[in-house]
């Protein structure tokens, strides 16, 4: 087969110097198999620019950092494109490349690449989008120790009222990350739902859900008190009583180069280094 060349974009965890100088090392190896490379020279943290023209979309995205950064990089593409994570933060979940293996995975890379497809969720504050989720939306209070009341709605039916000190709306793909800490299950990143974990509830009967992505989700907050919607760990959005918060399968899901590595086999070894 004869290798197809790539245009691909690196972005590197902002203030890591060491993935910095690392970067240097993967944008010399990917030009000398004769891919055309540039680097984001964009802080991801302070700007909220998309990383690419969508009428020039690069081939690949190469993330070096850890699962925040490839999080930024997926919420700041105009159009989703295949990213690859170069593991340089504390467990990466998101990352499946480690910096010893980067080598083998430039050997590789050959058009068309294969991908995964990993589903997001669609948020929307009483009608109007406010943003898409790779990992989880979290609904918490503003004043530490004090109680949210929920009301969750499928399909425009009351499925569910509880109090709690949250709410953890994950995908698949984020069932690694907060919800698993707060007691959810790991799910296999192939199956498509919405992941419903509530934080320390009152009622012990109130357990994790799993719904079809199919499904209409909504969550009224019926609480008085102050609370926030965040977004993958990065964006924060006020809420008052009695707003609705619905959640639906976006039409764009994240892609992930497959890098041959086995999704439960990774999580077993990360899960051992935690």
């Amino acid at each position: 087969m004869v290798p197809v060349l790539l245009h691909i974009l690196i972005v590197c965890r902002h203030a890591d110097s060491r993935a910095e100088s690392f970067s240097q090392d993967v944008e010399r190896l990917l030009i000398q198999h004769g891919h055309s490379v540039y680097k984001c020279k964009k802080n991801l943290l302070e700007s909220t620019d998309f990383l690419f023209d969508p009428d020039s979309s690069p081939d690949l995205v190469v993330v070096i950092g850890g699962d925040g950064t490839i999080l930024l990089a997926t919420q700041r593409m105009p159009v989703q494109v295949p990213v690859v994570g170069i593991n340089y933060g504390e467990v990466g979940f998101l990352a499946d490349i480690e910096p010893d293996d980067t080598a083998e995975l430039v050997n590789r890379l050959l058009k068309p690449l294969q991908v995964e497809a990993r589903m997001r969720i669609e948020l929307r504050l009483n009608g109007d989008v406010i943003g898409t989720a790779l990992n989880e939306a979290l609904i918490v209070t503003d004043r530490p120790a004090k109680m949210l009341k929920f009301l969750i709605h499928i399909n425009g039916k009351i499925a569910e009222r509880f109090r709690a000190d949250g709410l953890i709306i994950s995908t698949p793909t984020g069932s690694t990350a907060y919800a698993m800490s707060a007691g959810g299950p790991i799910v296999d990143p192939r199956v498509e739902g919405f992941l419903m974990v509530p934080l320390a509830p009152f009622m012990l009967s109130n357990r994790p859900h799993l719904i079809d992505s199919s499904r209409t989700v909504s969550v009224t907050l019926e609480a008085t008190k102050p609370a926030k919607l965040v977004i993958d760990g990065q964006t924060e959005i006020h809420l008052e009583k009695n707003c609705v918060v619905e959640l639906t399968k976006s039409d764009s899901p994240a892609l992930f180069l497959e890098a041959g590595q086995n999704f439960f086999e990774k999580i077993n070894r990360k899960l051992r280094h935690l």
